[in-house]
């Protein structure tokens, strides 16, 4: 069986330590509205949906998904808006509340963490920090472009206050820096009323619906290779893959990605295998050893680690707890694993 082998050199690149996260506090619209003006945002893989040209990209390889992340202070808002393509976040750290509704005055779930919830398209939204810690969200976002975000309308309101405008480009312009609109670019007009209106309200069955609390989960778990293995995957998001043993997870509408949260016991490790779909590990807790090309990276709590396609990987656990990694692959419909023989 052919597989692609995958240099140290672009192993290494596709690595991204949660302690080497660079961080943008003026990603969006709303970062200097009170409340919201001390939010850190990442783009971890893609450009994701950041107004602001000085947002750094970590890696920029086409999944079919881009993968961010939001760490905020207690008390710190991230203002109500809406996506282009459906978006999902996992809670890593810190306790959150996300309202629904144009003015947050719509439904509300409260997550902790392991917690993972599914946003529809076309759903104004909005999450704060209402623990006592930082805070810190994995998100997810549909395509390789997942548009622009739709800010309600008393975001340009106070955005127009602090000095803040937004091109149609979406790019934003900071007056307080001496920036200006340049010639002939367009100003983003404003959302009224009337454009929030059109947009889906969800009520709070709706929104429940779009939650998986993290005691659920080994409910939902199956053992994807031999039962002797003892790694764990639990199905969240996508549906079933027969090639995989897997079921569908409870939300298994179409998001442009699949997610589930694998979990690998002490001593645990998997066999040699390819997938034909982009991969990435979120890690959640524990460590968790990737072996490729007899080459060894040791991930921790909060790494991202993006794995090539077609390449021949194992995952092994030599700690003394569960190693728990939430995992991402591209496409709605799972193409399952394939065993390979390294000594061929």
């Amino acid at each position: 069986m052919s597989s692609s082998n995958c240099p140290s050199s672009e192993l290494q690149a596709r690595l991204v330590r949660y302690d080497d996260l660079i961080p943008c506090r003026s990603a969006f619209i709303d970062t200097r509205t009170p409340g919201s003006d001390h939010k850190e945002n990442f783009t971890i893989i893609g450009h994701g949906v950041a107004e602001n040209p000085e947002q750094h990209v970590h890696i920029d390889i086409p999944h079919g998904f881009n993968i961010g992340a939001a760490r905020q202070p207690p008390g710190c808002v991230n203002s109500q808006h809406s996506h282009e393509t459906a978006e999902v976040f996992v809670v890593h750290a810190g306790q959150w509340a996300f309202h629904f509704g144009a003015n947050a005055d719509g439904a509300s779930v409260e997550l902790g963490p392991g917690d993972i919830i599914s946003i529809p398209v076309g759903v104004f939204r909005g999450f704060s920090n209402i623990g006592k810690d930082i805070g810190f969200l994995f998100a997810v976002l549909g395509g390789d472009d997942p548009g622009r975000v739709t800010w309600a309308p008393y975001v340009f309101e106070s955005a127009r206050e602090h000095g803040l405008v937004l091109l149609k480009s979406g790019r934003l312009i900071d007056t307080t820096r001496g920036e200006t609109v340049p010639d002939g670019e367009a100003v983003m007009p404003p959302t009224t009323q009337e454009d929030a209106e059109k947009l889906r309200k969800m009520n709070a069955e709706e929104a429940a619906r779009c939650v998986i609390r993290e005691p659920e989960l080994t409910t939902f778990e199956r053992q994807p290779f031999d039962d002797n293995v003892r790694v764990f995957e639990a199905p969240l998001i996508g549906p079933a893959c027969s090639e995989d043993g897997v079921p569908a997870g409870r939300m298994d509408w179409n998001h442009g990605f699949h997610v589930r949260r694998q979990r690998l016991e002490p001593g645990a490790q998997t066999p040699a295998f390819i997938r034909d779909e982009p991969e990435v590990l979120m890690m959640q807790s524990g460590k968790l050893e990737l072996v490729c090309n007899d080459e060894q990276i040791l991930l921790t709590q909060g790494d991202v680690m993006t794995v090539p396609v077609g390449t021949p990987r194992r995952y092994r656990n030599n700690a003394e707890d569960d190693a728990v990694v939430y995992v991402v692959r591209g496409g709605d419909r799972p193409g399952g694993f394939r065993l390979v023989d390294l000594a061929s």
